[in-house]
């Protein structure tokens, strides 16, 4: 193993000590994490004709407040105690000691599988789009695959690269967002609070499946938190970019969608892509194609968010013994996990095969289940370990602790439980892989 003191839960390397990754500054973090986490208000849509124009609005305005700052409270005080790669996965394993912190990592490592593939067919049907014979069968599985080769070769160039790339391509998607937005809001004709909830529709389906599409668009906020040792001084970055990603979010999800549907975009026929439809009638074909573009770059930047998210986990695993060393190796040049990158990428593209509901609905169960851990860690770290020095602390004693823990909690039940109903079977099932792997290799680390 690389770092021997990692091998118990209560021992992890301190990341202001930490010298071995090339690191990432405050401006180049605060892209990654909005790449992640928002990237454009791109992919709800549908939203809007399902829960109506105004309430989907609503729930755009309250979701971060009840979801994304409990998130990044308990994120932020984390970070500051514990600042060690791996972030969550060494968090719980340091609150609940090795099988709760394996099962967190391996069910957010295994869920990443699903999620980059998800990305990977999305970037092939937008491609399809463009050049039809590339639709179907092996030629679009070769697309799927040509995306997932090229955000592995930017992460394994660094996480300097990463950020760079980051933060040029964020600028090709926020320019078209902000014209559409200028153009959305100066030709304006109609209230996009009215009507308030579609006409006759159950409530179930209002406020059920709208308010769970709210809450996955501001998830993700501790994901980040596995590069911890990559972000330059992270006591002080963490904190800071997520005070700066919650209302960057909000912004850039909200004014979007009030713009068109202000400028009387017919609310009813909101489906899946159709900002592009409602840019041409606001700004023409060239406004079009350039959020069409935008959404596109939008999906590459979550793929490559989220491929460098997720190879940490592999990488602070193997240090801490459950995979093979081979995984804790760094690049000497570009300091970088490549096995762990090209391992990855692998299973992703073998996943990439799959249709896109499939692999969202199940990996929703295993990122929840994954949050809900992280959560809890905040508070058992506070019971276990209240000497252990905190930069930033969850305002509110016990009472806002309990706040941080229950109320994102309750909200991920009512996301379970809207969500597709093929993952009450494949969700539950991808959970139960977590105690056998850990059976297994949880005793191999105990031979070793």
């Amino acid at each position: 193993m690389t770092t021997a003191s990692a091998s118990t839960p209560s021992a992890v390397p301190h990341a202001s000590e930490s010298t071995r990754f090339k690191k990432l500054k405050l401006g180049g973090f605060v892209a990654v994490l909005y790449a992640y986490c928002a990237a454009g208000p791109f992919g709800f849509e549908e939203m809007i004709s399902t829960s109506g124009p105004g309430m989907s609005l609503i729930f755009l305005l309250a979701a971060p407040w009840l979801f994304s700052l409990p998130m990044s409270l308990a994120t932020s005080e984390m970070a500051t105690a514990m600042p060690v790669e791996g972030g969550f996965y060494r968090w719980t394993r340091a609150a609940f000691g090795d099988f709760w912190g394996f099962q967190c990592g391996w069910w957010n490592w295994t869920g990443t599988f699903l999620m980059n593939g998800a990305y990977a067919v999305v970037l092939a049907d937008y491609t399809s789009q463009l050049f039809p014979s590339l639709n179907g069968g092996w030629r679009h599985w070769l697309t799927a695959l040509f995306f997932l080769a090229v955000v592995a070769w930017v992460n394994i160039r660094g996480i300097q690269v990463v950020g760079g790339v980051t933060v040029a391509l964020l600028l090709t998607v926020l320019v078209p967002v902000a014209v559409f937005t200028l153009l959305g809001f100066v030709k304006m004709q109609v209230n996009p609070f009215v009507p308030l909830t579609p006409p006759g529709k159950p409530w179930r389906e209002v406020y059920g499946v709208g308010l769970a599409l709210a809450l996955w668009l501001y998830s993700g906020y501790e994901q980040l938190s596995t590069i911890t040792e990559e972000v330059e001084n992270p006591p002080r970055n963490f904190p800071l970019g997520l005070a700066i990603m919650v209302p960057l979010a909000m912004v850039t999800f909200f004014l979007p969608i009030a713009a068109g549907i202000g400028a009387g975009a017919d609310w009813q026929k909101w489906t899946t892509g159709y900002l592009v439809t409602v840019a041409r009638g606001v700004g023409g074909e060239p406004l079009a194609w350039a959020m069409f573009s935008a959404a596109m770059i939008a999906v590459l930047l979550g793929l490559q968010s989220t491929l460098l998210s997720s190879t940490r986990l592999p990488f602070t695993m193997s240090e801490d013994g459950y995979f093979h060393a081979s995984f804790a190796k760094l690049d000497e040049r570009y300091r970088t996990p490549v096995q762990a990158i090209v391992l990855t990428s692998a299973i992703c593209a073998g996943l990439a095969v799959f249709s896109l509901p499939k692999l969202i609905a199940t990996y929703m169960w295993l990122r929840v289940a994954t949050s809900v851990l992280t959560l809890l860690s905040v508070w058992r770290l506070r019971r276990t370990r209240p000497e252990m020095p905190r930069g930033f602390r969850i305002p509110g004693g016990e009472v806002g602790v309990a706040a941080v823990v229950i109320v994102p909690s309750l909200l991920f039940a009512w996301l379970l439980i809207n969500s597709d109903t093929s993952a009450l079977i494949w969700g539950p099932a991808s959970l139960a892989l977590g105690p056998v792997a850990a059976v297994f290799l949880l005793k191999k680390k105990a031979s070793a």
